[in-house]
């Protein structure tokens, strides 16, 4: 019961500190539209990078038996107990003018990834992708090989059986893990500032507008923050609501 009052008790202050009279200008500033817009679409597309990216990796560390899987888990496993900061710092360092990848990029093709909203899109996936690699990972593992054996027995190509009956039985856990990627993403602050900055309309999320806002105006801040709180509320709840089915 503490421990429930330690999360609740928080919540409940910031609803009683929720100016209702200006509630509504307060999250539909030019700002703020542009900041949850901005954290939507690149919270979409971090989940889509990590569906594409982790997915595969998930089935690997389920279904492979290659030498070295617990190393590849722990490096999968990193960002859960990183600081984001850190992991806005490495990607610098690899993406960055100076840094070996980027350096390259710009040299050859004159792009530059840092401070964009691509930067924003690789900060998110970074500290989300373990999100579904390990919701994945645990439904496949449940759900273990019998049908997929049955499936081969009876003739099935290993890509008929991966549509046709791994990713059905699955689809709870990967639903689950994308939506938990996506709340993730949602609510990234450390590694996006670090690599992407805080430019209006390109990087500024609404975490980095909570921040910005709380040196200055507090009241914008507590709403925006509530907006948050809602939908991370959502997000367990379709989250929890898959899981129990």
């Amino acid at each position: 019961m503490l421990a429930w009052l330690l999360v609740a008790v928080p919540v409940v202050g910031l609803l009683l500190r929720v100016d209702l009279s200006d509630f509504v200008s307060l999250v539909t500033s030019d700002a703020a539209l542009a900041a949850l817009w901005l954290s939507l679409k690149t919270g979409l597309a971090t989940m889509v990078c990590c569906l594409v990216l982790g997915g595969p990796l998930a089935v690997v560390l389920a279904r492979s038996h290659l030498p070295g899987l617990p190393f590849i888990r722990s490096v999968v496993l990193l960002p859960l107990v990183l600081p984001p900061v850190v992991g806005g710092l490495t990607l610098l360092f690899l993406l960055g003018r100076t840094g070996p990848v980027g350096a390259f990029l710009y040299e050859r093709f004159d792009i530059t990834v840092p401070f964009s909203t691509t930067a924003v899109v690789l900060a998110q996936t970074f500290v989300a992708m373990p999100f579904l690699v390990v919701s994945l990972e645990g439904s496949l593992r449940t759900a273990g090989e019998r049908y997929e054996a049955v499936a081969a027995t009876l003739g099935a190509s290993p890509l008929t059986t991966l549509w046709r009956v791994t990713i059905p039985v699955v689809l709870p856990g990967l639903l689950s893990g994308s939506v938990l990627a996506f709340a993730r993403a949602l609510g990234e602050f450390g590694a996006t500032i670090t690599f992407a900055g805080s430019l209006e309309g390109t990087t500024r999320t609404l975490p980095l507008l909570i921040y910005l806002q709380s040196q200055g105006d507090l009241d914008g801040a507590v709403a925006m923050s509530l907006v948050l709180v809602v939908v991370a509320i959502v997000v367990i709840v379709v989250s929890r609501t898959r899981d129990l089915r």
